[in-house]
């Protein structure tokens, strides 16, 4: 089992930037597909950000693509996604996601785990 807890979201002005960070805990998650999914309101879940278990390999939804950027810490056991700018079409609740696939690509199917989720709010 892998439990994952998010932080870092917040209000901020349309141009701005925040980083959200997703901690794994749990089993070992050393190989493990992570990726950014969000869900704005009265939509469905999308695709954001993923990235391999080793680091070396990123993919982005072209909404995002040039301005978010996905990294990952194995020593800390830390997946981060840098936003900027921020628009506000990119508010929503940001979720993190583990899978037992190396790299699982860009459908939420892939993914085994889940974190709560943290609010973005950019507003023009």
């Amino acid at each position: 089992q892998v439990q994952l807890v998010e932080s870092g979201g917040g209000a901020v002005q349309s141009g701005g930037s925040l980083r959200l960070s997703c901690v794994a805990s749990g089993r070992t998650y050393t190989n493990y597909g992570m990726a950014w999914f969000r869900q704005a309101p009265g939509k469905e879940r999308e695709f954001v950000a993923g990235i391999s278990g080793s680091g070396g390999r990123t993919n982005y939804a072209d909404s995002v693509k040039g301005r978010f950027t996905i990294s990952r810490d194995g020593a800390q056991n830390t997946v981060y996604l840098q936003m900027n700018p921020l628009k506000p079409e990119d508010t929503a609740v940001y979720y993190c996601a583990a899978s037992r696939i190396f790299f699982a690509g860009t459908t939420g199917y892939s993914y085994d785990y889940w974190g709560q989720g943290t609010q973005v709010t950019v507003s023009s």
